[in-house]
């Protein structure tokens, strides 16, 4: 079954780190060339993701949980229906 995205805010990049708009899930595209991106928890890394040059993730994270890699990388909120 097919899904529909839901966009549920602005694009922003991941220059400096941010909640997406305290987003759960957050499309994220990378425009440049093959980069890491990095969900944080306060100043605590919970974990690192690579991405290829044009590659797009959905990613799933907690309201206060900040994301950051860099102006390459696209991020928006999200949500999906059937």
């Amino acid at each position: 079954m097919a899904s529909t995205l839901l966009l549920q805010g602005s694009e922003t990049d991941l220059t400096a780190a941010t909640n997406v708009g305290f987003a759960r899930c957050v499309r994220i595209y990378n425009s440049g060339s093959a980069g890491l991106v990095t969900l944080k928890s306060g100043s605590t890394v919970k974990g690192t993701v690579t991405l290829k040059q044009y590659e797009c993730v959905n990613l799933q994270k907690d309201p206060a949980e900040t994301l950051e890699g860099g102006a390459a990388f696209k991020a928006v909120s999200v949500g999906f229906t059937n």
